[in-house]
């Protein structure tokens, strides 16, 4: 690539950088407020079981080096956090930064896998509607896919679980995932499918990319290269396909996290979705805050990967 098709890429990619960095900073601000002032102590988990009093409670505060005043705490966190640490669990003790370095990548791989189930489930029915238009066949696939996109996905894990595990008994009854165990890659295949056909974005991807494509296909630019026999995947790939699903994709991200929380549930899966679940029955703040700092920064990249790509596709797009 040229060194002129890449500056306006490299000037968005700072942009977006620069506002991430700010939108992360608001997020930590509120979700932090929103702790500070929610009812009870989180301290106080960990004098569960005792007489809990005053002096008790301080003791806590003073021993982990707490500040009194809620914005003196955030100040302080905020500090860490540019630096990379996030502090302590008040639960185990252990670093948060550690916790979301293993959970995180235990999500990662859910969430891709499962963008990789969606995308290979919806894009070819999405493209065989454009194609050929709304047939018997294309009504029968899209009205199949609206269907399962309407399932609710904790329902929809358990009779995978029960069909696989016991009926078939394909599977363990423990779905857990871990390094010990042998075949790990058996555990990953019923959650990241799972994820993938129940988080709702295979009927937006079939809606979106069926109307983008067909309006893309009508151009006249695709009447003219099909009529000089070009390849018109050539021409429609990027206007047609590559912009809608990264579009939806930076759009739905938020969703599939939230789905992950429920299939990482169900499936015992050691993600941070499972460790944001118990965080809060805890009310362990560090690890609340840390969590909420990593889903922004995910959501993010997926609108910096969408920004990146159009601007790639329409560098003039760049100083709008």
């Amino acid at each position: 690539m040229k060194a002129s098709a890449l500056r306006p890429v490299a000037l968005v990619l700072v942009r977006e950088l620069m506002t991430t960095a700010l939108l992360l900073v608001g997020v930590s601000a509120v979700v932090f407020t929103i702790l500070s002032f929610s009812p009870g102590d989180p301290f106080s988990v960990l004098l569960e079981g005792q007489a809990i009093t005053e002096e008790a409670r301080e003791g806590v505060r003073e021993a982990m080096g707490a500040s009194r005043s809620w914005y003196g705490q955030y100040f302080t966190w905020l500090g860490r956090m540019f630096i990379g640490d996030f502090g302590a669990s008040i639960r185990t003790g252990l670093p948060v930064a550690g916790e979301l370095l293993r959970t995180g990548f235990s999500t990662l791989i859910l969430t891709l896998g499962s963008l990789c189930i969606t995308l290979l489930l919806a894009v070819p029915i999405a493209l065989y509607a454009a194609l050929r238009g709304m047939n018997k066949t294309s009504w029968t696939l899209t009205l199949a896919a609206y269907l399962v996109s309407a399932l609710p996905i904790f329902w929809l894990g358990y009779i995978v679980i029960y069909f696989f595990t016991h009926k078939l008994g394909l599977f363990p009854v423990s779905m857990g995932f871990s390094g010990s165990q042998k075949h790990n890659w058996a555990y990953l295949i019923l959650p990241i499918l799972v994820l993938g056909v129940g988080n709702g974005t295979i009927s937006e991807v079939i809606r979106s990319l069926r109307e983008e494509m067909g309006r893309v296909l009508a151009e006249d630019y695709i009447r003219t290269a099909r009529a000089k026999g070009a390849s018109v995947w050539k021409h429609a790939f990027k206007e047609g396909l590559l912009i809608p699903v990264t579009e939806i994709v930076a759009a739905k991200i938020p969703f599939i996290l939230g789905g992950a929380v429920i299939v990482e549930q169900v499936f015992n899966w050691p993600g941070m979705g499972r460790l944001a679940w118990q965080a809060a029955q805890d009310r362990d703040f560090p690890v609340i805050m840390g969590i909420a700092i990593v889903a922004a920064v995910f959501v993010r990249m997926g609108s910096l990967v969408q920004s990146v790509v159009y601007v790639a596709v329409n560098p003039r797009a760049s100083k709008e």
